[in-house]
């Protein structure tokens, strides 16, 4: 926002993708200016005073604060950095040359920052992000997906001046140089990639680029006022950047970068010396990385007592304090060659001293999180990558440990957790113990939770979209659990060992029963593939995740979904659920663990639903026309226009209509006429009857009101519907009725108009259905006739009701008169009565 003291105007500056930068007067609220000229998107601007080094300080007098400049940068997708001078429209309309002035024009343009002919950006892009210094003495800009950031610095009046003349200088050396050259016909050639000899043709370069608008040369462009002072280069692709507001000793800045790989980092530009002749570079003063993983978030684990959670990401392992939600350790995983490994997959050992870990290179790692050291690395106990590993609780009586891997060399390999020898005894290692062949990749490996030794049973999904059952002791082969079309993800069996869950590629949930494997219930809701599933201890209610950045909430013995969470920005990968079911952990693509807790709210499924189908009808679909009131109206109009070319363009959309939309509100008031109409149809059907029977009779032929339409009539009853929909649902519930209902409706329509009931209401219906389903209506020859009827009860309707309402206005007109005469008189009541207060009232 520009301030009243830079154009006499509280404005706003705007910019968007279609290359236009527009100006906006807060008071007046309208546009007062639009900027053109930019080859692109305009992504990023910023407005600031320019306060040089060296002069008054923001905190000036009144008379020095009006003679700051303020200056608006603006950045192209085209990659120039635009500068635009604000005027001060009262100086302007003061000045001497108010006539040659354009006094509407807020900005003006005086030029774009070129850094020097020797900077190379590694980036051709556009730029994605400027920013002014608190103070007005700096400018960055930052390109897209660039690791460096340019700095530029302001001048003082005194030395843009200076620059100003030094160029008008040199211009006019070189027109000299021209004229004798051309005197005496030796004017040189030069090539297409000769340098420019000056910076006077360089400016004419810039003018060549822009064309944005003719630049005098006796004005102070942009590159007088700014000067390159250095650049920024920082270790990853910049995805922002701010200055800080407080200068560095020397006088030099600090810059705040947010890097890619989700990180921070610190940079210090010193303040050059008085005979630099050379742009100075920055130096990292500090990072933030900690907090944060480079990449997408593979996995996470809760510790045995909630405590500690651990998150993976491509090479990355973070232990984590769930209470406090800081980071305990951040650990770099490598192999025995320091080669980074890609983690997939991780658990806590029991004990929660050590976590194992799965990779895509087919290795095992044991961590210390005391230490944060890679204790045992089992190198390539798969030929290709673990994508899944569960850890065996071991059983009364038995202190051994094991380990299930499932990977993608279509085998399953058991080991036994065991102490090392030496002096690393106090940390684990694993050996392998057995072998279990597939016939196609495993995608996940589960452990039943199952304490007797005889019936705990492994759970392995393949890539045959199946899951098979296994006894742990012997495995041997117990159950398959089929159902899906697509690969199964992401599976979980209850604490009782009664059901097993399972979702995958298909967007679908199974529920099976694992004493005979049969289906129980096949879920829908995520709207793409089911990355994770984990049970609810000591419950048959389970949580999921899945691509489309949703966590749902299930209920495994209803089988219903009872919550549905929202805030994930990107795909989510795995889920943690603490053992109490307190809270649950989440992690996805959008480099972040969201921790979701459980609260004493209570839930009414009902609501749920109703929620979902409003989000449903909430969304836009731009393949259907029937959208807005518009769309259909528009449609309706051109299916019965005859005899229009195919040029002509008759489907404008008209630039304002009624903010309404399809709900669940207006599909069940849609509904409700249509109950109303088949009612009133029925109703008449045996009134009809009733009438018939009691003439052949010759008896008394008063039938009892129906209770079912309150004792109204059928018309009545339909006017009473009609009513209580909600004006601003009542255009799309009456776009929900068929023709047959519509056709039905208009009878009812023309009952009331001819009774003189609800006039305003019928013909405001009928005018809607008549403009919606003008084509089928007109090829529709039995509707002539009371299309005929309608017309003219409507036009007889309405201008009674005309008349009748111009008839009231007149009438208070003439009271209001006659009360405007007499408020001022005064009343004697021993010569008059009250009775003669109102005496002529009405004679003009």
């Amino acid at each position: 926002p520009t301030g009243s003291s830079a154009s006499g105007m509280d404005g706003l500056v705007t910019s968007g993708a279609d290359g236009l930068v527009k100006v906006w007067d807060l008071n007046g609220q309208c546009c007062v200016q639009t900027l053109t000229g930019h080859r692109g998107s305009v992504g990023c601007l910023d407005c600031s005073i320019l306060c040089p080094p060296g002069e008054a300080s923001s905190n000036a007098s009144d008379d020095v604060e009006s003679k700051k400049k303020w200056r608006l940068v603006t950045g192209c997708e085209d990659g120039q950095v635009r500068v635009w001078s604000v005027e001060d429209l009262e100086a302007e309309s003061t000045s001497e040359d108010k006539e040659s002035a354009d006094n509407d024009e807020v900005f003006r343009y005086v030029g774009s920052l070129q850094p020097p002919a020797n900077f190379s950006s590694s980036s051709n892009e556009g730029i994605a992000s400027v920013h002014f210094h608190h103070n007005g003495h700096y400018v960055g800009v930052c390109r897209a997906n660039d690791r460096v950031i340019e700095i530029y610095a302001a001048r003082s009046e005194v030395e843009a001046q200076k620059k100003r003349r030094r160029r008008l200088r040199r211009r006019r050396e070189k027109q000299s140089v021209a004229a004798n050259a051309s005197e005496k016909g030796e004017s040189k050639k030069r090539g297409l990639l000769d340098d420019p000899e000056s910076d006077d043709e360089q400016d004419k370069a810039e003018s060549k680029e822009d064309q944005l608008v003719e630049l005098s040369p006796d004005m102070v462009k942009a590159m007088d006022e700014f000067e390159f002072r250095g650049t920024i280069r920082a270790t990853h692709k910049i995805r922002g950047f701010a200055f800080t507001p407080v200068l560095e000793r020397g006088g030099g800045i600090r810059v705040v970068v947010a890097l890619a790989t989700n990180a921070l980092e610190v940079h210090s530009l010193p303040k050059p010396s008085k005979n630099a002749q050379v742009a100075v570079t920055s130096e990292k003063v500090s990072a933030l990385d900690m907090y944060g993983h480079p990449t997408g978030i593979r996995s996470v684990s809760l510790s045995s007592e909630d405590s500690m959670a651990c998150t993976v990401s491509k090479n990355v392992v973070k232990i984590w304090n769930v209470s406090s939600r800081s980071c305990l350790r951040s650990i770099a995983a490598a192999s025995s060659g320091n080669a980074s490994c890609y983690c997939l997959c991780a658990a806590f050992l029991p004990g929660n001293m050590h976590v194992v870990l799965g990779t895509r290179e087919g290795h095992l790692l044991l961590i210390d999180v005391a230490s944060g050291d890679i204790v045992y690395r089992e190198e390539n106990a798969h030929d290709g990558a673990i994508w899944s590993l569960d850890i065996r609780q071991p059983s009364p009586g038995q202190d051994t440990m094991s380990l299930v891997t499932g990977s993608a060399d279509k085998t399953v390999k058991f080991f036994e957790v065991e102490s090392q020898e030496g002096e690393n005894s106090r940390h684990p290692m694993l050996v392998h113990a057995r072998t279990l062949q597939m016939s196609d990749d495993v995608m996940c490996v589960r452990f039943s939770h199952s304490t007797d030794p005889t019936k705990r049973l492994v759970f392995v999904a393949s890539l045959d979209s199946t899951i098979k059952v296994f006894f742990d002791d012997s495995l041997k082969f117990f159950l398959s659990l089929y159902g899906h079309k697509l690969p199964v993800l992401a599976f979980d069996s209850s604490d009782d060992d009664t059901i097993l869950a399972s979702g995958g590629a298909d967007k679908s949930i199974k529920i099976f029963g694992l004493d005979f494997g049969d289906t129980h219930r096949t879920l829908y809701g995520h709207e793409d593939s089911i990355t994770d599933l984990r049970f609810v201890k000591r419950t048959h209610n389970f949580f999921t995740c899945s691509k489309d950045s949703t966590v749902r909430f299930w209920d495994g013995d209803r089988f219903q979904q009872i919550l549905l969470l929202n805030g994930h920005a990107s795909e989510v990968c795995s889920l943690a659920v603490s053992r109490t079911g307190a809270f649950v952990l989440s992690g996805g693509m959008g480099r972040q663990v969201r921790v979701w807790e459980r609260t004493k709210d209570i839930v009414f499924l009902d609501e749920e639903r109703e929620r979902e189908l409003e989000e449903v009808f909430d969304k836009v679909d731009v393949s259907k026309r029937d959208e807005n009131t518009s769309d259909v109206l528009l449609r309706a109009q051109k299916d019965g226009d005859e005899g229009l070319d195919a040029d002509d363009e008759t489907d404008e959309k008209p630039q304002s209509e009624a903010a309404v939309k399809q709900s669940i509100l207006s599909v069940s008031a849609g509904d409700r006429i249509m109950e109303a109409v088949e009612l009133a149809d029925e109703e008449s059907k045996e009134i009809a009857a009733f009438k018939k029977l009691q003439e052949d009779k010759s008896g008394d032929n008063r039938r009892a009101p129906n209770p079912m339409l309150f004792g109204m009539d059928p018309s009545q009853y339909v006017l009473w519907v009609l009513r209580s929909v909600k004006s601003v649902d009542l255009e799309q519930s009456l776009l929900v009725l068929p023709l047959k209902h519509v056709e039905r409706l208009m009878h009812y329509l023309i009952l009331l108009l001819r009774a003189g009931k609800g006039i305003e209401l019928c013909a405001k219906i009928s005018v809607f259905l008549i403009k919606a389903h003008q084509a089928q209506i007109v090829a529709n020859r039995t509707m002539m006739t009371p299309l005929r009827e309608l017309q003219t009860l409507v036009r007889m309707r309405t201008t009674e009701i005309r008349d009748t309402a111009g008839f009231n206005i007149a009438a208070m007109r003439i009271i209001a008169r006659i009360a405007n005469e007499k408020k001022n008189e005064r009343i004697n009541y021993e010569e008059k009565s009250m009775k003669d207060i109102w005496a002529g009232l009405g004679k003009a």
